[in-house]
């Protein structure tokens, strides 16, 4: 069956709605545009409009979605940059979306989930064992090793 030709107005009225819904990068409304049967000449003038209408901005998304991926999914900067880089994101965007994370919020968070892992694997496993699982588990959510590795000296000093 073949696909239902769509105007340049309409297709532009749907991405305005697409991206007021929350905030998109262009890869994105890029894509959505290509499933619209949007090409060409007239997928660029939609996407300077949407950007002239400010229904697009890639600092605005980048810095939306350090946020939300670190206060809602416990995400680490690692795995954040990572997920930036995978959608297209410019560098100067990226280091503004990591500064939506306070300092000491990171830390903190890192400091819970590992005190959790800890506590949560002491079946007959050695402290040595427990580090290892703990690190294994922080390094995955993205976290700095470094961190990781300092923040476990340091609660294995104070216990």
């Amino acid at each position: 069956m073949a696909k239902k030709y769509i105007s340049r107005d309409e297709a532009l009225l749907r991405m305005q709605r697409y991206c007021a819904y929350q905030d998109r990068c262009h890869q994105e409304t890029r894509r959505k545009l290509l499933d619209l049967g949007i090409y060409g000449d007239d997928l660029e003038e939609i996407m300077a409009q949407l950007v002239e209408d400010q229904f697009l901005d890639e600092e605005r998304f980048a810095r939306a979605f350090a946020r939300g991926k670190f206060q809602i999914k416990s995400w680490g900067r690692i795995k954040i940059l990572q997920e930036l880089k995978a959608r297209q994101i410019s560098a100067y965007c990226q280091r503004k979306a990591l500064e939506e994370i306070d300092e000491d919020a990171y830390r903190e968070r890192l400091d819970q989930y590992l005190r959790s892992k800890l506590t949560e694997g002491k079946d007959g496993l050695s402290d040595f064992e427990q580090q290892q699982k703990a690190a294994q588990f922080a390094l995955r959510r993205g976290f700095e090793p470094e961190l990781v590795w300092d923040t476990l000296r340091q609660i294995f000093r104070k216990d």
